[in-house]
C-alpha cells in the first residue's frame, strides 16, 4: 500500500487543503475557458491540465522529500518506478 499517514495536525486540515486545491484548479480552468472561448484546444482540456500540473506536481512533492524518490511515491501513491518514469518525460531527472 502506498498511502502516506499524516501527522494528526495535518490529518485534520486535508479536508479544507482539497478543498483549497480543488478551488483553486477550478478558477484557473474557468479563466482558461474564458480566455479561449470557442477555440478548441488542439491536445484535448484534460491532456493540457495534466500535462500543466504533473511537471510541477513532480517537482514541489520530490523537493518536499527532498529528493528522495521513494518517499515522493509514496506520498504520490505511486510506485518508484512510475515517478522515474514521469519525472523523465518532464525532463525532471
Amino acid at each position: 500500500m502506498n498511502a502516506v499517514r499524516l501527522p494528526a495536525n495535518e490529518a485534520a486540515n486535508e479536508t479544507s487543503m482539497q478543498s483549497a486545491l480543488s478551488e483553486c484548479v477550478s478558477r484557473t480552468v474557468r479563466r482558461y475557458l474564458a480566455d479561449i472561448g470557442d477555440t478548441e484546444c488542439s491536445e484535448g482540456l484534460h491532456a493540457l491540465v495534466i500535462r500543466e500540473v504533473e511537471g510541477p506536481l513532480l517537482r514541489e512533492v520530490l523537493a518536499f522529500h527532498e529528493g528522495n524518490q521513494s518517499r515522493a511515491a509514496a506520498a504520490l501513491g505511486i510506485n518508484r518506478a512510475t515517478l522515474r518514469k514521469k519525472l523523465a518525460a518532464h525532463g525532471l531527472v
